[in-house]
């Protein structure tokens, strides 16, 4: 574990007399290896409440989860957001950092930010929320050190082995995510087009490509079996997959379920029978009330969504 070098404390949210903090803490964490990141939070009014660290989706930004934030902070738990490497606030700069993967954010970043929310809310239970990327990094997270988790809520995130797809879309797996494999190997980063709009790290890229190739995760230069961890981590899992994602869809997240066996996972399918109006990868962040309501309530009391 890599606890953070440094830990800068931001100015105090404002606060309701008597109340929680209406608007978000911050502090600043530098890793051992010199990358800093401003994590921001929304406190409880009870110290003891559940605090949910949110992590994003591959090239979304902390701010786009802000109305999640706020509607999970209004149902009475403390919530935490942070970027990942190379994004948002995180510093050094998308182009300007040294290239990583996998393993740089599951051993040298998440350790840090986890440390310094649990040292903010030393009587809560952690909850980790993740989005797409963000739920692997997780799972995997919560898989390698199961002692510092009490739950997983992941949406939107599946296995990217082509096989998942299902028959029809094996060729597009295949050819898509190798191809964006190849570019990332020989550019050393990912310039952004097929599937993924957007800037990307070269290792990230190459590391997610391996694992949609193999099924395994094995990012380069770990020594932890990551495949083995998931399938004896027993953290409760809140799986949640939606009927129009087409970069998540629910076979996907149906087979990574399976490489969780020893863990309770609750699934909840959110289709055209839900509340839920916006059941895309990314729309359902306009739904994120109706979204918090139900992983609060499954958090707080392990009910299952309906």
């Amino acid at each position: 574990m890599t606890p953070p070098t440094r830990i800068d404390a931001g100015k105090g949210g404002d606060r309701v007399p008597g109340g929680p903090a209406t608007t978000p803490d911050t502090t600043t964490v530098e890793t051992a290896d010199g990358v800093r990141f401003t994590v921001r939070w929304l406190a409880a009014a009870d110290p003891a409440a559940p605090v949910v660290l949110i992590l994003p989706a591959m090239a979304m930004k902390a701010r786009n989860y802000q109305a999640l934030a706020k509607a999970l902070h209004a149902t009475g738990v403390s919530v935490a957001t942070c970027d990942l490497r190379a994004h948002g606030e995180a510093e050094p700069a998308f182009g300007e950092h040294t290239d990583f993967g996998y393993r740089e954010m599951l051993e040298i970043d998440l350790p840090a930010i986890v440390s310094t929310v649990q040292g903010r809310f030393p009587q809560a239970p952690l909850h980790l929320f993740g989005h797409s990327l963000g739920g692997q990094l997780a799972l995997l997270f919560a898989a390698a050190e199961p002692e510092r988790v009490a739950g997983v809520t992941v949406i939107g995130t599946g296995t990217v082995f082509w096989w998942a797809f299902g028959p029809r879309r094996w060729f597009e797996a295949l050819s898509q995510i190798q191809w964006i494999g190849l570019i990332s190997r020989v550019k050393g980063h990912w310039p952004g087009g097929v599937l993924i709009p957007a800037p990307m790290p070269g290792g990230v890229m190459v590391d997610w490509s391996i694992h949609s190739l193999t099924s395994y995760y094995r990012p380069r230069g770990t020594t932890r079996r990551y495949n083995t961890l998931l399938a004896n981590m027993t953290v409760p899992v809140l799986a949640i997959s939606l009927s129009e994602d087409v970069l998540g869809p629910k076979s996907n997240v149906d087979f990574l379920v399976s490489r969780m066996p020893s863990a309770p996972v609750t699934q909840w399918h959110i289709d055209e029978n839900s509340t839920v109006e916006n059941r895309d990868h990314f729309l359902w962040l306009k739904d994120s009330p109706a979204i918090a309501t139900a992983v609060s309530r499954w958090i707080t009391t392990g009910t299952a969504p309906a």
